[in-house]
């Protein structure tokens, strides 16, 4: 029998039931497995074959996760469309209205917790793709850590909820097998199994204002305890300004890495150039000072901080001192030595310029070797070796 009645569940919804049971079970552990790893990482650091791991085992959480919420809105496409099995403790009012509450809640997380999770992840740059090729990013979702900071604490605000409904639901079938011994349990599972007479049904229709004041509740909790604010309250001291012929107004220093064959995209938000340059002789210089704490680089911020890679403790700043020559027309090379991580390697790079009314205006990309610094393990199936710094900013004379 593949359809329900008005007394079974047929044999579809078994297999939805029971596939989407398996997947949680599989779910929640690897996300709490996956977050004791990225702790630990971020307060010890970890060498390529821990953060390989941590990788995989988020790989495999999210990826099953989408795999749970496809199943689960066709689970609920197929109960719309079926008859509801009459519940055989209908009769009991509480204890039906109860069930129902649960049973709205199981619905409502298994399509919320997926979907928070999977814009947490389109929001952040980086670390541990899901395993499908229709891309990483959803339309309409900001590279943003703030988005990236609320959808985490939602989805950790709606898992809570599924898991509390789960204990819930597992005691009430538990309660209907052991104590009630009706066949509220077995009728789930595959086969046909005798109900006996069904008793009188109470509606439980205000159920799910139920749910939803429970998941109003959840979500104020989770408020109360600051899981929605992208504000850490950690703070790195800037760098002093420096005098220069040519004042910076605006610009950015950004950088690209392939990581786990996705490629990440990071900056550093302060940082400094003495810049002097003669229009007429079209040469100059320049010394840029980064502060390297002050990197951005979505979830892997924290390690690429670390000791095993900028080790911004020991080395807090990053400083090329190089000298411009012109090319053509509006080229330019910048050719000198890039000191990083207590390694001074030559570095030269192209860039366009253009001065207008004493305002300056250029932008370049350069490749760097990671392992030239010291950077990372010289293992090239977790992380790249190419970073790829891109450099764009706007001076006044």
């Amino acid at each position: 029998m593949l359809s329900n009645t008005a007394s079974h569940y047929g044999t579809i919804t078994k297999l939805f039931h029971w596939t989407i049971a398996f997947g949680i079970f599989l779910v929640i552990p690897l996300g709490i497995y996956g977050n004791n790893l990225a702790h630990a990482i971020e307060a010890n650091g970890a060498d390529a074959q821990t953060v390989a791991r941590a990788a995989f085992v988020f790989s495999l959480h999210k990826t099953i996760g989408l795999t749970i919420l496809f199943t689960a809105l066709a689970r609920i496409a197929w109960a719309i469309s079926q008859p509801k099995p009459e519940a055989l403790n209908g009769d009991k009012k509480a204890e039906h209205w109860l069930a129902s509450m649960i049973h709205w809640l199981l619905y409502g997380s298994l399509v919320l917790v997926p979907v928070t999770g999977w814009i947490h992840h389109s929001a952040t740059s980086g670390f541990a793709p899901i395993w499908w090729p229709f891309g990483q990013d959803l339309p309409f979702v900001p590279k943003s850590d703030s988005t990236a900071h609320l959808f985490e604490g939602l989805h950790v605000v709606f898992e809570r909820v599924l898991v509390a409904s789960l204990v819930l639901h597992i005691a009430g079938a538990l309660k209907h097998h052991v104590i009630d011994k009706d066949a509220t349990l077995r009728r789930m599972w595959f086969g046909t199994t005798a109900v006996g007479p069904r008793p009188q049904q109470h509606s439980a229709k205000t159920a799910i204002l139920g749910a939803l004041a429970v998941w109003v509740i959840a979500l104020g909790i989770g408020q109360s305890l600051g899981l929605y604010r992208s504000d850490t309250g950690q703070t790195t001291a800037a760098l002093e300004s420096v005098a220069s012929d040519w004042t910076v107004q605006s610009g950015q220093i950004g950088i690209a890495v392939t990581q786990f064959g996705s490629q990440t995209n990071g900056s550093f938000s302060d940082w400094t150039s003495a810049i002097t340059f003669d229009e007429t002789a079209k040469t100059g210089s320049v010394t840029t000072t980064i502060n390297i704490a002050s990197l951005s680089i979505g979830s892997v911020t924290s390690q690429a901080l670390g000791a095993e890679y900028f080790d911004a403790a020991t080395h807090p700043t990053a400083i090329y001192e190089g000298q411009i020559s012109h090319i053509e027309a509006d080229q330019y090379a910048s050719t000198g030595t890039l000191t990083l991580k207590g390694q001074s390697i030559p570095v030269e790079f192209t860039f366009d310029l253009t001065i207008v009314d004493g305002l300056a205006k250029m932008s370049g990309t350069t490749r760097l070797d990671r392992t030239d610094f010291g950077i990372g393990a010289a293992d090239e199936g977790t992380l790249g070796f190419g970073v790829d710094v891109s450099l764009n900013l706007t001076a006044a004379r």
